[in-house]
């Protein structure tokens, strides 16, 4: 099952792949900044990344504002034309130690490294071969090297989970734990922190688990799914339109959708392939057109499906589906979300899709979608 936080960089990694193949072949410098390590509050996590340039642009984030120029010119006197290197911000201490005057509580590490073939390009297309290849994969990377240990910072061990291993540690012991300890990743489905003694010192790395973005069906294209659709891909996540109607689904319609297609419910099971880790959306407003969708995708392993209409609805169309001879289990029923979205008081068509998705990524998140203020304990476990 995937973690809670699988999908939360996914559009800021994009956003990074985008500016990196703009500028590879140009004479611009990079480097980027990757959260490896934190403890305590911190308002970005492990994997949150920013690319910077030699002419003072950034793209993602590695905290709210508040360590983004001090990262950026640390990069441009020392990573750019220099080698990796580890910062270590910490907002715990009362001293204004950086200047900075974060309010925060916690200690980040953050990985500096030029952004220089070949050691960059590795990272990158291994990124690609992910994120943009719809494929999972895990990436340890060195950021801590203490003793007499000849391991670059920012070496690396890369997996895709077809077992293709891509590494330029260099060092065949710690290489060899390092490619267990990511097998163990990809199959847990959470990233983690592991250090390593070895003879001569410790290395710590990150064993970040990466994934392509979140499959989102939408099954209708009337108006109101424009906008649960756009805003989606503003979350970064990889959105598919489906109506019978050739009319509606058009990419004047969905200018951001990643595929459109056009298929009638009994064509579903064709068009559309069972995953794990796909959210479904049902807003065709027809119960004969819901009631063959919900006999096709009931028994589907889902992430997530959800239903638009009242309660009374769906209580009908399930009570319809095991007249006519389907006989859904007590799992599959509970499964459902409908009605569909958080509880927000929603009523136009933008307010819905943000309280469908809203519901969307608690689920992803295991959480209830309450309020923060009467949650017990951290935002991030």
């Amino acid at each position: 099952m995937p973690p809670r936080n699988l999908w939360s960089n996914m559009r800021e990694l994009l956003q990074i792949l985008e500016i990196y193949d703009s500028l590879q072949h140009s004479p611009t410098k990079l480097a980027l900044a990757t959260v490896v390590k934190v403890k305590g509050s911190t308002y970005r996590r492990p994997g949150a990344r920013m690319l910077m340039t030699d002419d003072g642009r950034t793209v993602g984030s590695i905290s709210g504002g508040c360590l983004e120029g001090e990262v950026l010119e640390k990069a441009k006197l020392h990573v750019m034309n220099g080698k990796a290197q580890l910062a270590v911000y910490d907002m715990v201490s009362d001293a204004d130690v950086w200047g900075l005057n974060q309010g925060c509580n916690g200690i980040m590490h953050l990985l500096l490294e030029p952004v220089t073939h070949p050691q960059g390009a590795i990272q990158f297309r291994f990124l690609h071969h992910c994120l943009r290849g719809q494929r999972r994969g895990v990436m340890a990377t060195v950021f801590r090297v203490e003793g007499e240990i000849k391991v670059e910072l920012g070496a690396r061990v890369m997996l895709s989970e077809d077992g293709t291993v891509t590494e330029d540690v260099r060092e065949p012991f710690l290489t060899a734990a390092l490619l267990e300890d990511c097998r163990e990743i990809l199959r847990s489905g959470r990233s983690a922190n592991k250090e390593y003694r070895l003879t001569h010192g410790s290395v710590e790395a990150f064993i970040e688990l990466l994934s392509p973005p979140l499959p989102l069906v939408i099954i209708g294209a009337g108006s109101d799914a424009m906008p649960v659709a756009r805003l989606a891909k503003e979350l970064g996540w990889h959105v598919t339109v489906v109506d019978h109607r050739s009319a509606l689904a058009t990419r004047e319609r969905f200018p951001s959708a990643d595929v459109l297609k056009v298929a009638r419910p009994e064509d579903y099971p064709s068009e559309l392939a069972p995953s794990p880790d796909r959210a479904v959306v049902i807003m065709t407003h027809n119960f004969s057109h819901d009631l063959e969708i919900l006999r096709h995708m009931l028994p589907t392993p889902l992430r997530y499906l959800g239903l638009l209409g009242p309660k009374q609805r769906t209580e009908l169309l399930l009570r319809k589906l095991r007249e006519s001879g389907s006989h859904p289990t007590e799992e599959q029923v509970a499964r459902i979300h409908a009605p569909i979205g958080l509880d927000v008081g929603a009523d136009s068509p933008e307010e819905i899709a943000l309280s469908i998705l809203a519901e969307i990524q608690a689920a992803l998140s295991h959480r209830g979608g309450g309020s923060l203020k009467n949650h017990d304990g951290p935002i991030h476990p």
